[in-house]
């Protein structure tokens, strides 16, 4: 799953608006759908540099389609006084590559009755190789297109760069070890699995105009099976609780643009998501899951 950047504004709403009252990520799975779950969340596979967990432990992510029911968890100021959603991901095995989509639909109600729509389609293409993301990201509010970020990030051991085509054609510098979504979520597993309790990649998702983020990850916890869950192909496998911080790389600010917990499990599947977006927090359930059917050879 991946996380998206949003802004709230006049409308309030969550998730990639273009209206303004706090700036904030979401992640889908990593749900890696937003910025980062939705991560993702967003909300991931394929293999960046510098993760030591990656040479050590092979892990299979599994192609599946998941949908999420979003409610609201608490407030804690702000405006919004109400707020529910849908978040649809869906990864796909092609070949070489991992083709991702994710969907996220948010309402959101003010104090003083305004209601907005906000709806952030967002579309990857990441090389199994980590070598290359084509990005795609799309936010209305209240049917309004309100933001559109595309392109195409590459990376290499030494570094790389991001070829964004939309809003505005220009090209940001990634430094070595940055990891694209699938990759992320990919690193945070496998330190599961090898018992380590944090780690902190850097982040490219394609999400926003700014290039990487850097992310703390804390890992609450890896439990051998039988996992808790209405899916049998889940409840078979390893699971943890995971905590994720997105910080924006250039400001050297220690506190959080975004943060997200979840869990996942040992194939990059996660439930139980907890989404902060500043003035109130959302819960997203797993409500249905569709592992991809068998039978794909490359």
């Amino acid at each position: 799953m991946t996380c998206d950047r949003w802004s709230i504004i006049a409308r309030d709403g969550a998730m990639g608006s273009a209206v303004i009252m706090t700036s904030n990520i979401l992640c889908a799975a990593t749900v890696r759908p937003a910025r980062g779950l939705l991560a993702a969340v967003l909300m991931t596979l394929g293999w960046g540099a510098g993760s030591p967990a990656q040479a050590e432990t092979p892990i299979t992510l599994a192609p599946h389609r998941a949908v999420y029911d979003l409610t609201l968890a608490a407030v804690t100021g702000g405006d919004t006084i109400s707020a529910s959603g849908t978040m649809t991901y869906a990864v796909s095995d092609a070949c070489s590559a991992w083709s991702t989509q994710q969907q996220l639909r948010l309402q959101t109600v003010s104090r003083s009755g305004g209601v907005t729509e906000m709806v952030s389609d967002y579309a990857t293409l990441e090389a199994k190789d980590g070598h290359s993301l084509v990005f795609r990201t799309v936010q209305t509010a209240n049917g309004h297109e309100a933001s559109r970020v595309m392109g195409e990030a590459t990376m290499t051991p030494t570094g790389g760069e991001i070829r964004y085509t939309q809003p505005s054609a220009h090209t940001v510098h990634l430094p070595a070890g940055v990891m694209f979504p699938m990759a992320h979520t990919r690193a945070i597993v496998a330190a599961g699995e090898q018992g380590q309790t944090s780690l902190a990649p850097m982040l490219f998702d394609g999400t926003g105009e700014d290039g990487a983020q850097d992310t703390y990850v804390m890992i609450l916890g890896w439990n051998h099976p039988p996992s808790a869950s209405q899916y049998p192909a889940l409840a078979r496998l390893p699971s943890g609780r995971v905590h994720v911080a997105f910080y924006t790389a250039s400001t050297h600010d220690m506190r959080a643009d975004y943060e997200i917990g979840m869990r996942y499990f040992a194939n990059g599947v996660s439930d139980d998501l907890d989404m902060d977006f500043g003035d109130f927090r959302m819960h997203g359930t797993l409500h249905e899951f569709t592992p991809a059917p068998e039978g794909h050879r490359c």
